[in-house]
């Protein structure tokens, strides 16, 4: 069976790590990489494979097109691109993960009906463990959506949803991220206060992150009832957990996520 052939416009940390989860299911020879920086295509195709070429290439060739450029970039983008998809006998698969800028507005952009695939990954996508969130528009076929879900396997965890709730998602998954490494980083701290070297307490702070939310994710349990089972009565855990909460802990996280959410909200302004 033959496999469609994937493209990458900006081949940066985040258009990179999609790229190297798609080499994992993609052969070499599908995968086409472009960048206005070519040295950084060039990196990339030495680490993960794929063929470097120009925009023209790349958009004439391609069933499916990530589009790494930044939000305001992609009214420039969309000039350089819209020639060859007007010239195209089939319209590729747009695939956009640009923060804020929704489907219409790159329907708007492209100028011609292309299916299009918004996404929202987070970082954790580079060691195959990320969150994609994603939406449709009407344009994308069953097979198109099966095959961009095969495509990211390596890449992590897979949502559907209405992208008007993808800001949302994203003030959590996308921006998350940064909280949990300040939080491994205060827990850290809080080691090598008590007296445990460096290197030891940053690696019982992740190995205790990755442990406990693996329990979280298998065990189906609510997480106040894990925290729960882990306060014995008069016990070290009750005493920290008051700590955090003399601390406004969970105000200040949820907080965060929605003065993340905020944001996003005054960049699509």
């Amino acid at each position: 069976m033959n496999q469609p052939d994937f493209g990458f416009i900006g081949c940066g940390n985040m258009g990179g790590a999609l790229a190297c989860a798609v080499s994992k299911v993609i052969a070499s020879n599908h995968i086409f990489l472009c960048d206005t920086m070519p040295e950084k295509a060039t990196a990339l195709s030495t680490l993960c494979g794929g063929q470097v070429c120009d925009t023209e290439t790349l958009t004439k060739t391609c069933d499916y097109i990530f589009l790494g450029a930044k939000p305001q970039g992609f009214a420039g983008l969309f000039d350089t691109l819209r020639p060859f998809l007007k010239a195209g006998a089939k319209a590729p698969v747009l695939i956009s993960m640009a923060a804020g800028l929704s489907i219409s507005a790159i329907e708007q952009m492209a100028e011609i009906p292309c299916p299009i695939i918004r996404i929202m990954p987070n970082t954790p996508v580079s060691v195959g463990e990320g969150m994609i969130l994603y939406a449709v528009n009407g344009n994308v076929t069953p097979q198109q959506e099966a095959d961009f879900a095969q495509a990211l396997s390596h890449a992590g965890r897979q949502d559907k949803l209405a992208e008007e709730k993808i800001d949302a998602a994203s003030a959590l998954s996308g921006c998350g991220p940064a909280f949990v490494y300040l939080f491994a980083e205060a827990l850290a701290d809080g080691a090598v206060e008590c007296g445990l070297p460096r290197d030891k307490a940053l690696l019982y702070a992740s190995q205790t992150l990755l442990g406990a939310a693996s329990l979280l994710q298998e065990s189906g349990k609510h997480p106040g009832e894990l925290k729960d089972a882990v306060c014995s009565p008069g016990g070290t855990t009750i005493a920290g957990v008051h700590a955090l909460e003399a601390g406004a802990f969970r105000a200040s996280v949820m907080n965060a996520v929605t003065a993340a959410y905020e944001k996003t909200l005054k960049l699509k302004k």
